[in-house]
């Protein structure tokens, strides 16, 4: 048996040996910030996508309109070869003499399919040639896409590489772009059209073109 005195120094020793309390209050805190990182980032993406919603609501702000270097500058120089068998590739000379709208699409690109669905249904109308750029995909996909989705074009040309659309300033598929009887990109629309797009943006741009 240990002395009391054995006993009362290893005690002393034990309570010395256990973590202090500043030491543990920073621990606490730290695990408690780390617990709620994820929470906070969902808070930022919540604040964010409000933000959005309440200028475009209060200020007209269509996030779907993204600011682009090309508008009122003439389509950049290409000449994209052929998707299809029956139709020919797209050039840059393809789109002067009358307005025409070219839109980026590609088959692993899930909104193309939503967007693909307005562009059928716009094209029946015969207001304006659709042309179409295969946007850094394969020819055998891009093909079954137009298959499975519908053909809206005129021609499709097959940006394999993406070069053209970089240098039409693409922000990602679907893309689309009125271009005017002189060649020059006169609006972009991003992402998906949209009914209200068409009947706002694109309609009242196309008339004012045709009635030049």
């Amino acid at each position: 048996m240990s002395p009391p005195e054995t006993l009362a120094s290893e005690e002393a020793g034990a309570v010395q040996a256990g973590p202090a309390p500043d030491a543990a209050d920073h621990d606490g805190r730290r695990r408690l910030i780390f617990a709620l990182l994820p929470a906070a980032g969902f808070l930022l993406l919540v604040a964010f996508f409000a933000t959005t919603l309440v200028k475009e609501e209060f200020f007209g702000h269509n996030p779907a309109e993204l600011p682009s270097a090309m508008i009122d500058k003439p389509a950049p120089e290409f000449a994209l070869p052929a998707l299809v068998d029956d139709r020919p590739g797209l050039a840059t000379a393809d789109l002067r003499g009358a307005p025409h709208l070219v839109n980026f699409y590609a088959s692993w690109c899930v909104p193309c399919r939503q967007d693909h669905a307005m562009l059928n249904g716009f094209a029946l109308s015969g207001q304006i040639p659709i042309e179409g750029i295969a946007y850094k995909d394969t020819p055998a996909a891009s093909k079954r896409f137009l298959g499975e989705f519908g053909d809206p074009y005129e021609r499709v040309g097959v940006d394999a590489d993406g070069r053209t659309a970089i240098d039409f300033g693409l922000y990602g598929v679907p893309e689309t772009y009125l271009v005017d009887a002189a060649g020059q990109i006169r609006y972009r629309w991003v992402g998906p059209l949209t009914p209200e797009g068409l009947e706002h943006e694109i309609l009242p741009r196309l008339a004012a073109l045709q009635s030049k």
